[in-house]
């Protein structure tokens, strides 16, 4: 628990470093004013870095489809999340406020290009053009990062860590969703302190938040207030205690405005009553299911479309539009600035520290299957050329097969654990949903199927007292480490996509216990019916099993011969009246020759590869929008 817990420590750490070294080397230059918009060139560590972008929406709405009622008897209903939103954010901090529910996270993610497109109407451009199809990459999105179970560093680290982590690739556009929530007063103001910092260095911070303290609501440059999906507000920070005093509302002494701004939404202060009369000017049907919440946030809809901070805005709006206005491709694929090989790399690396930095997933694994080594070589150990010997051996045998297979269900989490992180990085075009997949893969699942293997052989071969051959050995290493691949790669299928894991080893429980029904051994696969018979074709365990019992069976006798040509054994009351191992393998009705020795291997690898297909397919189109 340590080591995850120091290693994050010091992540925190380096990337505070890294945010105080990009406040020491950014200086601001002032370019000429161009009439609307100030804007200001960064110059990062000496060079030449980026301008201060300006993003402006255009009659955002946002719609979506809910399916409601019981199973059998459900109906899709509409539900508008935004309507008509339109504004303009500036470099500089430009906050997204309004009560639970008003649409604000809708509103950022859309402008983050990070909402599912499909209901979405209006145009995202910036400065004045639509945006470019590598604005992910040009752009960045903080999240939370961190697990449940393994906090390591406090919430005000982990919020300035997100951040560092957005800020290596330089963004010009920074999008923050509630940056303060759940962090104390003196925490949260450190972090809109910082944001504060940079916005002043020409970065344009754009962030919802739920119920700023008045230390830092008054760091605001822009704030674009929102109620049941519509804009109530849009403007300087400053001038929204104006414009509502003009509308009758009276922010009371001492009272923080962004508590005053909810309370007139919720109806929930004195100066809401005195004033409620004169601004619901709109004519509401009696039979209107419109919720009062509802009804407050059009009236002030539209007395805002009426104000002169309206017509301000979208003078700023057509000002900053270019003549060949197009529709928003914000959604278009990623460009990708690093080649496959490389994003292959760096990816791998991570995923091999994370794995040799979290025990309870790699030296625990090792030290289980050492431990099971030594008590099945205990238990299985000198083995005998007689009937004892073909039982013993077969039951050592099916344990190596079924334990690799029921060992696979680790792999549950390989993609479950870091969907999180993974669909953040994509659709900030870290990487390429290739190199993810392969680099788990090559750095996680292979290592961790291929140790065991080589644990479980080395363990069990020499004290159970296999054919002592070279050749004999290697191949059964080779067999119980493709039978983990081809194990292994099917819990991939079933759980890529998954958000917990209980469903995926549910099902995973389930098409292993058939597998092994049909391996062989539970029941003579000669016996079974035709119409159940295919099912063996699906049978992971029988595959290796039947490679293992060719590859140790072949050759061996078991009967003991006299000098007159007796075979006593075989004449002696037994179970088994077996004398070679092709007489056992025959009765099983396994192919024991070459060819029927490489089918089992090719179904593995073709199994391997299919599941493996599966799993990549389903990680490509998993959902990766809001």
């Amino acid at each position: 628990m340590e080591r995850p817990r120091r290693s994050r420590y010091f992540l925190a750490c380096a990337f505070a470093s890294k945010i105080r070294q990009i406040e020491k080397h950014v200086s601001i230059c002032d370019d000429e004013d161009g009439g609307f918009l100030r804007k200001k060139k960064i110059n990062f560590l000496g060079s030449g870095f980026a301008e201060g972008s300006t993003m402006t929406f255009h009659h955002i709405s946002y719609r979506v489809h809910l399916k409601t009622g019981h199973y059998g008897f459900r109906k899709v209903v509409k539900k508008d999340i935004l309507t008509d939103v339109s504004g303009v954010m500036k470099p500089g901090l430009n906050a997204i406020l309004g009560p639970t529910g008003c649409g604000k996270s809708s509103l950022l993610d859309i402008l983050a290009t990070r909402k599912n497109p499909k209901g979405l109407t209006g145009d995202i451009l910036i400065n004045g053009f639509p945006l470019p199809p590598n604005f992910k990459c040009i752009s960045g999105y903080v999240v939370q990062i961190g697990t449940h179970f393994i906090r390591g560093v406090s919430g005000g680290e982990r919020k300035r860590t997100s951040i560092g982590l957005e800020l290596i690739t330089h963004p010009t556009v920074l999008f923050l969703d509630e940056p303060t929530t759940g962090l104390d007063a003196s925490t949260a103001n450190a972090v809109l302190l910082l944001l504060k910092k940079m916005a002043l260095q020409g970065r344009t911070i754009i962030f919802s938040i739920h119920q700023p303290r008045y230390s830092i609501y008054k760091l605001f440059d822009t704030l674009t207030l929102l109620a049941a999906g519509r804009l109530l507000y849009h403007g300087p920070c400053d001038n929204a205690l104006p414009y509502f005093k003009g509308l009758g509302y009276l922010c009371e002494p001492y009272n923080n405005p962004a508590d005053f701004f909810l309370d007139i939404i919720n109806e929930d202060s004195t100066a809401v009553g005195m004033s409620k009369m004169t601004i619901i000017t709109i004519p509401i049907d009696e039979d209107n299911d419109m919720e009062d919440t509802d009804s407050i946030a059009l009236g002030l809809a539209i007395r805002f479309t009426r104000s002169a901070y309206y017509k301000q805005m979208m003078a700023d709006l057509d000002a900053l539009s270019s003549d060949d206005k197009k529709k928003t491709t914000a959604y278009k694929g990623i460009p990708y600035t690093t080649p496959f090989l490389h994003q292959l790399k760096w990816v791998s690396k991570r995923t091999f520290k994370n794995l040799i930095g979290n025990p309870q997933n790699s030296t625990a694994q090792i030290c289980i299957a050492t431990f099971l080594g030594l008590i099945v070589g205990s238990v299985f150990a000198g083995v005998k050329n007689d009937a004892t010997g073909i039982q013993n051996r077969v039951g050592a045998l099916f344990f190596l097969t079924t334990n690799q297979c029921l060992n696979s269900i680790t792999t549950v989490e390989l993609f479950i654990t870091e969907k999180r992180i993974f669909i953040h990085e994509y659709i900030s075009g870290y990487y390429r949903v290739s190199a993810y997949f392969f680099s788990k893969i090559l750095a996680d699942m292979v290592p961790m199927r291929t140790l065991p293997g080589i644990i479980l052989t080395s363990l069990n071969y020499f004290l159970i007292g296999f054919k002592p051959t070279a050749v004999a050995f290697f191949t059964m290493m080779i067999t119980v480490i493709l039978v983990a691949y081809a194990a292994s790669s099917m819990s991939l299928a079933i759980a890529t996509g998954q958000n917990v894991t209980s469903v995926a080893n549910l099902i995973i429980n389930i098409c292993f216990v058939f597998m092994i029904v049909f391996s062989g051994l539970l029941v003579n696969i000669t016996t079974i019916s035709p119409w159940l018979l295919w099912l063996k074709y699906f049978s992971i365990p029988r595959y290796g099993l039947n490679a293992l019992q060719v590859n140790e069976f072949t050759g061996l006798k078991f009967c003991s011969e006299l000098e007159q040509g007796v075979n006593v054994t075989c004449i002696a009351p037994s179970p088994f009246t077996i004398c070679t191992g092709e007489e056992y393998l025959k009765m099983q009705g396994i192919d024991m020759t070459f060819l029927g020795m490489v089918k089992n291997y090719v179904a593995l690898i073709c199994m391997t590869i299919i599941f493996l297909s599966i799993a990549y397919l389903k990680l490509r189109f998993i959902k990766k929008y809001t």
